[in-house]
């Protein structure tokens, strides 16, 4: 992949201050959500919002990935991904697997056991407010990718995209729940989340095969 064409120096400077805050705003933002949703999730006893944080770990693995790259970028020009990113997609894809395949054990157990969270009060607010955050960095993401015409923004924009559709799972199966108090939504929720880790693993391994980008919807330039 050609390196971005850049009209001057200080273009060049602007694309790489936003591209570099964009992905360390995505990393620490996932790192708090995590912590945030693995606690809650752990001590309320609902397996979606546990989950939920898990998948916001292995996002920051996939985070510090964009992140190097576009440090390298800035020096080298190349979108093409290096050893270092290739190995990051590697580990991301395989925790993203090994998160799906623990996420669905325990939905099963759960469902077996007629398993009830206590409240699922704080997936409803940790949702809300991902929601909201995930839409704001696709936005920018997606127009400073379009102005630079980047596309490792836009395929990373993208992806950020699977990180809202799997807080509208959790909001749906939180709200659910706290309305009906039915337990077996909560498990429902883990398999959602469960089935887009699953594909997110896919596409990190896709990914890590090729210099390609990929856009997290089994699209590669």
């Amino acid at each position: 992949m050609e390196a971005i064409p850049f009209r001057s120096s200080s273009q060049r400077e602007t694309f790489y201050q936003w591209a570099n805050g964009l992905a360390l705003t995505t990393i620490f933002y996932n790192l708090i959500e995590g912590l945030v949703s693995v606690f809650f999730g752990y001590e309320d006893g609902t397996i979606a919002l546990f989950g939920f944080g898990l998948d916001s770990f292995v996002e920051v693995i996939s985070g510090l990935g964009i992140w190097h790259m576009i440090r390298r970028m800035k020096q080298s020009g190349s979108e093409n991904h290096d050893a270092f990113e290739k190995t990051a997609l590697k580990v991301t894809g395989t925790a993203f697997y090994i998160l799906t395949v623990g996420l669905i054990a325990t939905a099963l157990v759960n469902l077996y056991q007629g398993h009830k969270p206590v409240t699922t009060f704080w997936g409803i607010v940790v949702a809300g407010i991902s929601i909201l955050s995930m839409w704001l960095l696709i936005h920018y993401k997606l127009k400073i990718g379009r102005q630079f015409n980047s596309q490792a923004l836009i395929a990373d924009a993208n992806c950020t995209r699977a990180c809202l559709y799997l807080s509208v799972i959790l909001l749906i199966s939180s709200i659910g729940y706290e309305l009906t108090g039915i337990g077996t939504l909560d498990s429902l929720g883990a398999v959602g989340i469960a089935v887009l880790s699953l594909k997110e693993g896919r596409e990190a391994f896709e990914k890590a095969r090729g210099n390609q980008v990929c856009s997290c919807n089994s699209s590669c330039r």
